[in-house]
C-alpha cells in the first residue's frame, strides 16, 4: 500500500509530506484547494506528460516521491518479472521535472517513463472524474471482462495473437505473389536485362583495382617516361664513373690507414647497387609501352565496371550479389504457379488455427460472462440499482484481429418492465461512475494492486444513493488500501483516515497543504460538507451522528 506520498514544488504545492493509512483515507476541502494537483502528482508516476508549467513560479524543478510497502505476493512476483526488488518490502517511485524533461528513479536508480508506468501499474490504480466514460465504447469494455478473466484470457489471448501474426504474414505473402501475367512478364524481361548485362561483363574480383592501376600509369606514360630518363642521366654512366674512381682512389690509400677499409667497403657496395639500379631502370624504360590500344581498352573497361556499379553494386563483389538476388526472383518467378498454390494453402491453414484460437478465446470470454454478469449485479444493487437486469452482449466481428473476433456490448435496464439497451443509450453520468465502482470493486477483489484512488466518485449522486456508494467505498476499504477525494458528507464519513486539503495565503504566494483530521476535526469537516459556509450546532449534531452511524456500519458489515 501507498505509506508516503512527497510532493515539492509541483503547482500550488510548495513541500507536503503525507503519510496514509490503511483502509480508507479520505480527502476533502474546499474546490479550487488543489485535490486535483495532489492526484495530477500521481499521475505523474503512472506516466502522465509533464510541462514546464507545472512547477512552482520561482523554482528550478519539482519533485514527487511514493513510498510503497508491498504486502501482496502477487504484486511482487509483477514487480520481479520487471526486474524491479523490494527493499525491506518497499518500492520508492519518484520523479523529478525540470524544464523540459524529468528524471526517474525507482529505489534509487534511474530508469524510463516506461519503466516507471509499468512498476506503478503494479501497485495503484487511479480512477479519474471522467473515467467511467469510457465505458461507453466495446473495446473499453472487451478491456474490463478480460481484466475479469485474465487468468485464462491471456494465455487465449496470447495464442490468437500469435495466429494472427501467422495469418497476416500469409496474406502478405499471397498479395505479393497476386499480380496480373502481364505485369510478371515485364518483371521477368527486366530481370533477365539485369542478370544478362552482369553475365556479359564476365567480372572477376579485384580485378578493377588492377585496372584502376593500369589506367593511373598508363595516363600518365609520358610524365613516368620523362621522370625516368631524367633520373637514369643522374644516375647512368658519369655518376658510375665518377664512384668507380673513388673506390679506386680510396683503396690505394687504405694500407697507410686500416680504419679507411670500412669506408672502402661502403663505397664499393654503393658502386655495386649504383650499377644494379641502372640496370634494373634501363629495362623498365625499354619493357615501357604506352601504346594507344592499351589505353583505349583499359579505360573502356573501366568505364563497363563502373557503369554496373552505378547501378548494382559500389563494389564487383556486390554486383554479383545482386546478380544472385535476381537470379533468386527470376527463378521465383518461374515457379509462380507452384508458389501461389503453396501460398494460399499456407493462408488456409493459417485462417483455419486463427479460427480455432478465436474461438478458444471466445468460449472463455464467454464463460467469464456469465459470472461477471452476476458479480456486476449484484454490486449495482448495492450501489441503490434496485431492480436492475445487465447482460453482456457477444457478437461477431467480420475481420480477425490479434484479439480475436468478439465484440461484445454492456446492456442494462435500471427500470421494472423496460428491456435491456446498450449503456450510452439509457444511463445519465451519476449511473455510469456508480457501474463503474461496482466493476472496478469486482476487479479490486481479483488484482494484486493494493492501492485504489478515486477522484470525485460521487460525481452526479445524492442522497440514498451517496449513501450506497459510501458502504460500497466502506467494503472495497476493508480489502485493500482506498484514497478518495469527494465532496459528499456520507463517503466522509466512511473514512478511516481524513485528510483536508486546504488553501492559503502565505506571504505573497498561494499554497496549497494536506493535514490528518482529528476525530473532533473530522467531524467539523462533515458539518462544513453538510451546511456549507455557516456550521450550526445543529449541523455539527447532524455530522456527529453520520459520523456514529458510519462506524456502526463498518463494525457491523466490514469487520
Amino acid at each position: 500500500m501507498l505509506i508516503h506520498l512527497h510532493v515539492k514544488n509541483l503547482a500550488l504545492i510548495e513541500d507536503i509530506e503525507v503519510e496514509f493509512g490503511p483502509g480508507l483515507n479520505i480527502l476533502t476541502g474546499e474546490t479550487g484547494a488543489g485535490k486535483s494537483v495532489l492526484l495530477g502528482s500521481m499521475q505523474l508516476i503512472l506516466g502522465g506528460r509533464t510541462a514546464r508549467d507545472m512547477i512552482r513560479t520561482g523554482a528550478s524543478c519539482a519533485l514527487v516521491e511514493l513510498l510503497f510497502q508491498v504486502e501482496n505476493k502477487k504484486a511482487e512476483q509483477a514487480l520481479n518479472s520487471l526486474g524491479i526488488f523490494t527493499e525491506e518490502g518497499q518500492v520508492l517511485l519518484s520523479r523529478k521535472i525540470m524544464d523540459g524533461r524529468s528524471i526517474n528513479k525507482i529505489n534509487g536508480e534511474t530508469c524510463t517513463v516506461g519503466q516507471m508506468k509499468a512498476a506503478a501499474e503494479c501497485l495503484l490504480d487511479i480512477h479519474g472524474q471522467h473515467e467511467h466514460q469510457s465505458l461507453l465504447y466495446q473495446e473499453k469494455q472487451l478491456e474490463i471482462l478480460d481484466a475479469y478473466g485474465r487468468e485464462k484470457i491471456r494465455p487465449a489471448k496470447k495464442a490468437v495473437r500469435q495466429s494472427y501474426e501467422e495469418y497476416r504474414k500469409y496474406m502478405r505473402a499471397l498479395k505479393e505473389l497476386d499480380t496480373d501475367e502481364e505485369q510478371r512478364n515485364r518483371e521477368k524481361a527486366f530481370l533477365e536485362f539485369e542478370i544478362s548485362e552482369i553475365e556479359k561483363a564476365h567480372l572477376v574480383p579485384g580485378e578493377d583495382e588492377e585496372l584502376e592501376t593500369l589506367y593511373r600509369r598508363l595516363n600518365n606514360g609520358k610524365l613516368i617516361l620523362e621522370t625516368l630518363q631524367s633520373v637514369h642521366s643522374l644516375t647512368g654512366y658519369d655518376a658510375g664513373e665518377a664512384v668507380g674512381t673513388g673506390v679506386r682512389e680510396l683503396l690505394r690509400v687504405t694500407e697507410y690507414d686500416t680504419q679507411l677499409e670500412s669506408m672502402a667497403e661502403t663505397l664499393q657496395e654503393i658502386d655495386g647497387l649504383l650499377n644494379d639500379f641502372n640496370r634494373e631502370l634501363s629495362s623498365y624504360v625499354e619493357d615501357l609501352s604506352f601504346d594507344d590500344e592499351t589505353f583505349y581498352e583499359t579505360e573502356k573497361r573501366l568505364d563497363q565496371i563502373n557503369g554496373l556499379k552505378a547501378k548494382y553494386g559500389r563494389t564487383i563483389e556486390e554486383i554479383l550479389e545482386y546478380q544472385n538476388t535476381q537470379q533468386q526472383k527470376l527463378e521465383k518467378l518461374a515457379r509462380y504457379e507452384e508458389n501461389f498454390l503453396e501460398a494460399r494453402q499456407n493462408l488456409k491453414k493459417a485462417e483455419e488455427q486463427l479460427e480455432k484460437d478465436s474461438y478458444v478465446l471466445s468460449e472463455i470470454r464467454k464463460d467469464y460472462s456469465k459470472t461477471l454478469t452476476e458479480k456486476i449485479i449484484e454490486g449495482l444493487r448495492d450501489l441503490n440499482f434496485l431492480d436492475v437486469k445487465f447482460r453482456i452482449d457477444f457478437q461477431r466481428k467480420q475481420e480477425f484481429t490479434d484479439n480475436g473476433y468478439d465484440s461484445i456490448e454492456y446492456e442494462i435496464s435500471t427500470n421494472p418492465g423496460e428491456s435491456v439497451k446498450p449503456l450510452g443509450r439509457i444511463v445519465s453520468g451519476g449511473e455510469l461512475s456508480r457501474i463503474m465502482l461496482a466493476i472496478k470493486a469486482i476487479l479490486a477483489d481479483r488484482d494484486q494492486i493494493e492501492t485504489l484512488i478515486f477522484d470525485e466518485i460521487d460525481t452526479g449522486i445524492s442522497g440514498r444513493t451517496a449513501q450506497k456508494v459510501s458502504e460500497k467505498m466502506a467494503v472495497i476499504g476493508s480489502c485493500h488500501q482506498v484514497l478518495c477525494i469527494t465532496h459528499l458528507p456520507q463517503i466522509a464519513a466512511m473514512a478511516d483516515t481524513h485528510f483536508e486539503i486546504e488553501k492559503h495565503q502565505k506571504g505573497s504566494e498561494t499554497i496549497t497543504e494536506i493535514h490528518p483530521l482529528g476525530e473532533r476535526e473530522s467531524v467539523r469537516e462533515l458539518a462544513r460538507l453538510l451546511g456549507g459556509a455557516e456550521i450550526t450546532e445543529a449541523v455539527l449534531k447532524n455530522a456527529m451522528e453520520m459520523k456514529e452511524l458510519a462506524q456502526v456500519h463498518k463494525n457491523t458489515r466490514v469487520k
